[in-house]
């Protein structure tokens, strides 16, 4: 499940809830990333290097970098996306 919980220009935040063993398949983001575990354990791999997020943990992936999420047990994820900023008279429309 997920829910995006702020859209500004510049950036976009989503959290993810995962139940254990839940996995969010290999996967490119079309923009930077980051990826930070807000509670339980999640395992994230990218680059054939698999790396343990627990809660405070934070991982980037830059624009196009395969990568996948696995819950090890029940868990949440915040995702970070780093979009381009809006010059202002686009942000005002």
């Amino acid at each position: 499940m997920s829910r995006t919980i702020m859209e500004h220009a510049g950036g976009n935040v989503v959290l993810f809830s995962f139940d254990a063993g839940q996995v969010l398949s290999e996967h490119t983001a079309a923009m930077p990333v980051f990826v930070q575990a807000g509670s339980g354990h999640l395992k994230v791999t990218a680059s054939g290097k698999t790396v343990d997020l627990v809660p405070g943990g934070l991982a980037y992936f830059p624009t196009r970098l395969p990568h996948a999420v696995e819950a090890v047990e029940a868990s949440v994820m915040m995702l970070t996306m780093i979009t381009p900023a809006r010059d202002a008279k686009e942000t005002s429309d």
